[in-house]
C-alpha cells in the first residue's frame, strides 16, 4: 500500500473565503509522516467488503455524534459539502452520506 499527498494552493478555495492566505514567504512547505499505519478496505466494487469488526464499519453512537457536532460548529472553518460556489454542477457524492 502507498500513500500519496500533496500541498496546494487553497488560497481561493478552502480558507475562508480569502480570509485566510498562504504565506509564500515560508516555502518550501513540506509534510511527512511518521508512525503511520494505514487501516482500510479494498473496495473497487462499491459493495461494502470490510469486516463489520472493522472501525471503518463502526458508526458514532449519540454521545459521539454530539461531540462531532460540538466540534464542527465551533472549530470547522470551510465545509466543501456546502460551497455550491465551488462545486455548481453538484456537490461531491460523500456529500450525501448520511451523519
Amino acid at each position: 500500500m502507498r500513500i500519496h499527498s500533496s500541498i496546494w494552493n487553497a488560497d481561493d478555495q478552502a480558507a475562508r473565503s480569502d480570509l485566510i492566505k498562504t504565506d509564500w514567504a515560508k516555502a518550501p512547505f513540506i509534510a511527512s509522516y511518521r508512525i503511520f499505519r494505514a487501516q482500510a478496505c479494498n473496495w473497487p466494487s462499491g459493495a461494502y467488503p470490510c469486516n463489520s469488526n472493522s472501525w471503518l464499519a463502526k458508526e458514532l453512537n449519540a454521545p459521539s455524534l454530539e461531540r462531532l457536532m460540538w466540534v464542527q460548529m465551533r472549530c470547522m472553518i470551510y465545509n466543501y459539502c456546502i460551497d455550491t460556489k465551488r462545486f455548481p454542477r453538484g456537490l461531491p457524492s460523500e456529500c450525501a452520506a448520511k451523519t
